[in-house]
């Protein structure tokens, strides 16, 4: 679920498909031995592309476009916007999860932003919030309103909706940071596109002049060969 945000087009510049990036986190009140309290798997356009740890800011890139990524001069401060994103998560956890004490396990807290590039230039975000797997809430981020999906998202709507910090947090975060870095992935993915696209070119032209010297000294051996026969 997507908002449009009246923002200039050279924000995001021109591209021919609309791009998205997304950022999931699963906030464990009670972890396992092993396991963070916080962790984050940022996604572009679906593929996962980083597994961040919060609480020991340990980042493992799993694709080309995040070792891209840490080459930025954004990364350091995406990284800590997300540590503070878990930071609240975890401050908020004990209170939203108020009527769910008859659960015998501790619930797990999702949170989901998710910023677009339209193919027009417009940027669109959205934040969704569930517990252990069920989206609970919604925040539109066009009017600030919050919408209940899931009984479970009530205890939350009713401290965050009242919390004007909160609500404000979540809106920088989405339409000014996550918009931003959204842009700075988009340049270096253009980058490498461009570079792969280069290289495949180089390849393939390799390939026939391989192919064509093959077939000469075949055609040569031939001619030879029909000759002194």
């Amino acid at each position: 679920m997507g908002f449009f945000l009246p923002t200039s087009p050279s924000l995001c510049f021109a591209i021919t498909h609309a791009h998205s990036l997304s950022y999931n986190f699963t906030i464990s009140p009670q972890p396992r031995s092993g396991q963070p309290w916080c962790e984050v798997q940022g996604q572009v356009d679906g593929n996962v592309f980083l597994s961040y740890d919060c609480g020991h800011a340990k980042i493992q890139f799993t694709s080309p476009l995040g070792e891209e990524v840490k080459m930025t001069k954004a990364w350091e401060r995406q990284t800590e916007t997300l540590r503070d994103v878990g930071d609240l998560f975890r401050e908020q956890l004990p209170d939203v999860t108020s009527e769910n004490d008859r659960v015998t396990d501790p619930l797990t807290l999702q949170g989901r932003m998710t910023c677009r590039c339209e193919e027009d230039g417009h940027i669109s975000g959205s934040w969704q919030f569930g517990f252990s797997g069920q989206m609970c809430l919604l925040f539109d981020l066009e009017n600030g309103h919050w919408t209940v999906v899931h009984s479970g998202g009530r205890p939350m709507r009713e401290k965050w909706e009242k919390d004007r910090a909160v609500s404000n947090f979540f809106k920088k975060v989405s339409m000014g940071d996550c918009r931003a870095w959204l842009q700075d992935f988009l340049v270096r993915w253009e980058e490498m596109s461009t570079t792969m696209g280069n290289s495949s070119i180089n390849s393939t032209a390799t390939a026939i002049k391989h192919i064509t010297w093959i077939l000469h000294v075949v055609l040569t051996s031939f001619i030879i060969t029909v000759f002194l026969g």
